[in-house]
């Protein structure tokens, strides 16, 4: 199911957001002008990626210091070990669309 979660003006380069959908938390990430949906849930120990930085297409977990390429979730620094899910993402016009 596809569900409208953002203008695109209202997640600044460099920025994260996250929306709740279908009881999932998704992190809306924009690298440099582009946006990618991953799962907002650290796979090493659950906590909050959003409340981690974005350092262009890496975000960093603020708890242990994992970090995930946003691009397509793969894991870039351990302690994790197991990627991050992705989600597909649809531009139209000015809105941002989450396929759960």
């Amino acid at each position: 199911m596809k569900f409208k979660v953002a203008g695109k003006s209202e997640i600044p380069v460099g920025k994260v957001k996250v929306f709740e959908l279908e009881g999932e938390r998704i992190a809306l990430c924009n690298v440099r002008g582009a946006f990618y949906a991953i799962e907002d849930i650290c796979t090493h120990d659950g906590g909050a990626l959003d409340q981690g930085e974005l350092i262009g297409d890496i975000i960093e977990c603020p708890r242990h210091g994992a970090q995930f390429r946003v691009t397509d979730g793969g894991v870039i620094k351990m302690p994790a070990v197991v990627p991050l899910r992705t989600f597909p993402l649809f531009i139209e016009g000015d809105d941002i669309y989450v396929e759960v």
